[in-house]
This record gives structure tokens, sequence and C-alpha cells, in this order.
């Protein structure tokens, strides 16, 4: 998979790399756009198990998740093309944006432009956040769904627990979890 493939993931991480102002979390409705409603390289299922443990590893989720749909997409070549895609235009927007930054310093724009880009950011997040409380709710139902959401936004925002180790016990007690039993065709009369 070579070739067409890699240029699709090259501009669709490039795109998510431009547009991904405010960082790794603002980007995460992106590459959920690009890589399971533009192009269907992943289902909704798949995309929210990478991202549960894209959370729970170190280091910034915008390299992170690009690194391994793009491996998994397009093998090593593929992670290196969309890490690569990714960052290149933060890296170029650093350069430029900091130098204008410290020399136009005082202008009121220059403070107002980055206060403008919060509440499409916060929309973004929002309606990703409601997507996957659907989600939550036609797998577990309302009651789990939120009962897990009040339980992790305590241990997160009220006693200051890290996200990583919440998702982390929830994916340790998932696998702990007995299979369930399929159900057995012995005594079943023809």
């Amino acid at each position: 998979m070579s070739g067409p493939i890699q240029g699709r993931i090259f501009f669709s991480f490039l795109r998510i790399g431009l547009l991904g102002f405010g960082g790794g979390p603002s980007m995460i409705p992106l590459v959920h756009q690009e890589v399971v409603k533009r192009h269907g390289w992943l289902e909704d299922e798949e995309f929210a198990d990478i991202l549960a443990i894209a959370n729970t590893l170190p280091g910034p989720i915008a390299t992170k998740m690009p690194g391994y749909i793009g491996y998994r997409i397009g093998g090593v070549a593929g992670c290196a093309n969309a890490v690569l895609a990714v960052i290149l235009p933060m890296i170029v927007a650093m350069i430029l944006m900091l130098g204008l930054f410290s020399h136009y310093r005082g202008v009121s724009w220059i403070h107002g432009m980055g206060q403008g880009v919060v509440p499409v950011v916060m929309v973004m997040m929002a309606q990703l956040a409601w997507d996957f409380l659907h989600k939550s709710r036609l797998a577990l139902g309302w009651t789990v769904s939120l009962g897990m959401a009040a339980i992790a936004g305590g241990l997160i925002y009220w006693l200051g627990i890290h996200p990583g180790w919440v998702i982390g016990a929830i994916l340790v007690t998932a696998l702990l979890q007995p299979a369930p039993k399929a159900k057995s065709a012995e005594g079943a009369t023809p």
C-alpha cells in the first residue's frame, strides 16, 4: 500500500495540521472527520479505541494518533508520513508566528485573534463529546454511560487524577472481566 495512499495520508494529515488551531485536543475532531467520515479508513469504534489508548500513553496526542493511524493505513511509511504532515504546519507556523508576535506584541487585534478561536474549538469538542455520548448510550445504555461519565469527571476534575490513569483503569477492568459464555448447542433437539 504505497503510492496514492501515501499522498492521501499526507494531505489528510496536512489539512489537520493546518486547521488544528489550539493544539492536540482541538485536532481530535478533525482527525475523526478525516479518517472516519471523509476517507472511511476507520470505524467509529476503532477511532474511539485509538483515542482511548492514545490518551493513556505519554506524549502529545497530536502526534500519537496520526502516527498510529498512518501506520495502520500505510505501514511504517504511512506513520512517518502522517506525523510529518501534521507537525510540518505547526513548525512553520510557530517560527513565523513567534517572529510576528515578538515584533507586534502590543497590537490589540493580535491578542483578540487567539481569543476568537476559543469558541470554535469549544463547539468542535462539544460535537465530538456528544457523538461519543451517543455511541456510549447505544453500547452501554444511559444509566451506565452517565454513571461512568460522572465517576470519571469526579476523579479527573475533583480529585485531580490524570485522565490517562482513569482510562487505563477502565481498560484493565474491561480486560479482567470474564468473557461472556457462548450459548451451548448441547441438549437442543433437531
